[in-house]
């Protein structure tokens, strides 16, 4: 693992690891009180409580934020590890891959869910999906090398990813966008 998906590792981790938590405390309060109204519910598209409410958010039976805790901590515990000298041995490097890639798969599921079937978006959930994207990505490029080539484009393939679900929430939403302007 090279020194950039350490940090990638340490920084997005922590940023996902926030998000998981801060859902996971939101979660909490709205168990405890069902009238609750979490603080990442703003109006009816940007909504955590009708994600959180949703078949989706306990896609294994229960809370998805708990997965998000335990992963994260890892991808952190991971990056620090490698900062501190650790050459992670090639079937580690190949372990954490197929992880952060489970991570996009679902993460990707959960974004069709939100986007089609939802049809909210949770503020903390965008960020775990914000992280998780480059986490495999990068984390691909570290361990694959069959994806060399795309070393090049590194950042274009990254760029193009981001654009591609930004317009399918603005297309998901397009009538609620519409109606602000």
């Amino acid at each position: 693992m090279n020194r950039a998906l350490a940090w990638l590792s340490v920084l997005g981790g922590g940023l996902g690891l926030v998000a998981a938590s801060a859902l996971t405390i939101e979660k909490i309060a709205k168990l405890e009180d069902p009238a609750y109204v979490p603080t990442c519910s703003i109006n009816p598209v940007i909504a955590c409580g009708s994600v959180m409410d949703s078949p989706q958010a306990a896609a294994f039976g229960f809370p998805n934020p708990l997965i998000g805790i335990a992963a994260f901590a890892v991808v952190v515990t991971v990056g620090v590890t490698v900062l501190a000298g650790f050459q992670p041995p090639r079937w580690f490097r190949a372990a954490f891959s197929a992880g952060a890639a489970l991570g996009v798969v679902f993460v990707h599921w959960l974004i069709a869910a939100s986007l089609y079937d939802i049809r909210a978006l949770c503020p903390y959930c965008v960020v775990v999906w914000a992280v998780t994207i480059p986490l495999a990505w990068y984390s691909a490029l570290d361990t694959w090398p069959w994806l060399a080539p795309l070393n090049r484009v590194h950042s274009a393939v990254l760029a193009l990813w981001y654009a591609v679900i930004a317009a399918l929430v603005l297309g998901a939403f397009w009538d609620y966008w519409s109606s602000l302007l």
